[in-house]
């Protein structure tokens, strides 16, 4: 099975965010600036699942790690808004022991998918 590289989407995430600030974009090139931000924050998350470990990495300039091994995933939890569900996104928690997640991602693409993956690859490791 392939390995999933994950980071938020854009559009899909916030999708009436991404349409009000076109209109801004001739005004000063406020718009511009407010994309190009979302963009960088979108692209500062990346979720990696490969065969024996998950790995998020945050942070641009300076960053940040967590790798799980996939043995000590207890829970992924998906969660889904109303327009989560059309445009196929959605928070990730994932939980290894106690009542708070380890890590949660938001505006990851067919997080379904990604939780999926993860419950074959544990299976397949016990």
């Amino acid at each position: 099975m392939s390995a999933i590289d994950a980071r938020p989407a854009m559009f899909r995430n916030h999708p009436f965010g991404f349409i009000l600030c076109l209109p801004l974009i001739p005004a000063l090139g406020l718009g511009i600036l407010i994309l190009l931000w979302w963009y960088l924050q979108t692209r500062s998350v990346r979720l990696r699942i490969d065969a024996d470990q998950v790995h998020l990495e945050r942070g641009l300039l300076s960053k940040s790690h967590v790798d799980l091994d996939i043995g000590q995933i207890r829970t992924v939890k998906v969660e889904q808004s109303f327009f989560d569900r059309i445009f196929r996104v959605g928070a990730i928690a994932v939980y290894t022991t106690g009542d708070n997640p380890e890590f949660r991602v938001k505006g990851i693409p067919d997080p379904h998918r990604v939780r999926d993956h993860v419950r074959e690859r544990r299976e397949a490791a016990a």
